[in-house]
């Protein structure tokens, strides 16, 4: 019998993304609307990586780059590297260990699709402290969701059986939507209570209950 994989998104799923990003933003200006700036770096990132296989950190320093023009501000001195600097830092959610544990426990299989770098994850993944059995990371593939890249390469690396796998993830932009173009297997971790119509295997508002709903999708007997 294959193994059974869950394949992840990490920032936004695993790892804290908007608290990430909204405290920098909010560390470089102090006296701004942190909460429209994040909106507007949420709008602003996804052009800056189509179509381009730069590395996150320069994705990340662009953008923020193009926010601050946007928004009529200055980036301090010796900050244009200011997201890339704080990502190893940036929370994990806090059932995320448990969840994983739980999930390697039964014998399932753990990969991360992850529009970053190779360090930056490493950093991430070392917060979170469970081992990973695969890692496809942006810069290495020349590709960001919600691109296929991630799916093929996983697909190619692994061996995996799409009967035993699922993917879990929070962006419908960037993995539920692609995920149902593709036709796999996605549990949407729906963190901000929001609405949408894209078809989904599952819905779950964290990562608490994600191993008994991984059951139910691909059973150890299946």
């Amino acid at each position: 019998m294959s193994d059974r994989w869950a394949t992840f998104d990490c920032y936004g799923t695993l790892v804290d993304w908007a608290a990430g990003i909204r405290g920098t933003l909010a560390r470089l200006w102090p006296a701004a609307d942190a909460d429209a700036l994040l909106a507007s770096y949420h709008r602003l990132e996804p052009a800056v990586e189509s179509g381009r296989g730069i590395a996150y950190r320069q994705v990340m320093a662009e953008t923020l780059a193009r926010l601050a023009e946007s928004a009529g501000l200055a980036i301090p001195a010796g900050q244009a590297d200011a997201l890339g600097s704080s990502l190893p830092r940036w929370p994990v959610f806090a059932e995320v260990h448990a969840a994983l544990r739980a999930l390697r426990e039964r014998g399932w299989r753990l990969a991360i699709l992850s529009n970053t770098d190779p360090d930056l994850l490493d950093a991430s993944l070392g917060e979170i402290g469970v081992p990973v059995d695969l890692r496809i990371v942006a810069s290495e593939i020349g590709s960001y969701k919600p691109a296929f890249g991630h799916w093929s390469a996983f697909f190619a690396e692994s061996g995996a059986d799409r009967a035993r796998h699922a993917h879990v993830a929070a962006s419908l932009f960037h993995d539920v939507e692609p995920c149902a173009l593709l036709g796999l297997r996605c549990i949407w971790v729906n963190r901000l209570g929001e609405e949408s119509a894209l078809p989904r295997s599952a819905e779950l508002p964290d990562l608490a209950a994600l191993p008994e709903a991984l059951e139910a999708l691909v059973p150890r007997s299946g």
